[in-house]
């Protein structure tokens, strides 16, 4: 991996990690595009740079983390996929990430799915993230669980999960950010307490790289997300995932 493809591996991460399009998905289309070997180390460097994506949460709602009450259910949310995750990490890093088909098919069925629940679902009273109830964050993490197959979308799966259960669609787009900080923290160190020695000799410098772009491209996604919810639905993600998938099948 070279400088230029870190910086558009980060770019595509920063982008697409809180639009419900799946970024893993993209950063193993993008690398294929590349013609980047699916080695360890590149693996390993998608779920790495995610920590630049979840910094930019960090950054812009610090002050929500130091509520004790939104922590105490992003601490619930984050139960069920932590479980789920630890238990499939070996045979999700092993068959799943970087496998295109999974990636592709997902994508496909995902963006039909999207489109199918905007059309028969109805927009929900809650509108605060205190609102929301211990029963409610652990669903939306048992919702986001789905994500662990490359493709599916982590935000697609929570943010579906929460209007499913009644919550307006700034409430629960915001409480995806911020599930994703503990989500994708815990699976970036698992990572790297297990991957230590590929990382460290396959290349710090790229990833530092990928990291700051990441981080930076970021901030952008999500103040672009929160001005679209408030206008739109998520059907235009729903015909771009189904749209990608169709290409993608045609051309890979």
């Amino acid at each position: 991996m070279d400088f230029t493809q870190a910086v558009i591996m980060g770019i595509v991460e920063g982008f697409t990690e809180f639009l419900p399009v799946s970024s893993t998905g993209h950063q193993i289309i993008v690398s294929h595009l590349l013609a980047l070997p699916q080695t360890d180390f590149l693996k390993s460097f998608e779920i790495v740079i995610q920590l630049g994506a979840i910094l930019a949460v960090v950054v812009l709602y610090w002050r929500q983390f130091l509520n004790i009450n939104i922590l105490k259910k992003l601490i619930v949310g984050f139960i069920p996929t932590g479980i789920i995750g630890l238990a499939l990490y070996k045979i999700v890093k092993t068959y799943l990430i970087g496998n295109e088909t999974v990636v592709l098919w997902a994508l496909l069925i995902g963006g039909v799915a999207l489109i199918a629940f905007e059309y028969s679902h109805t927009e929900g009273e809650q509108d605060s993230l205190e609102s929301i109830t211990y029963t409610q964050a652990a669903l939306i993490g048992l919702f986001q669980s789905l994500a662990i197959i490359p493709g599916v979308s982590r935000s697609a799966a929570t943010i579906v999960g929460g209007l499913w259960l009644g919550l307006k669609r700034t409430t629960i787009v915001e409480f995806s950010f911020l599930l994703a900080v503990p989500t994708m923290a815990a699976a970036t160190g698992l990572d790297v307490l297990k991957n230590a020695h590929t990382i460290l000799s396959g290349g710090v410098g790229m990833l530092a790289v990928g990291f700051v772009v990441s981080f930076v491209v970021a901030i952008v996604s999500i103040r672009f997300l929160l001005s679209f919810v408030r206008s739109y639905s998520f059907v235009p993600f729903g015909v771009y995932r189904i749209v990608l998938a169709l290409v993608l099948f045609w051309t890979i």
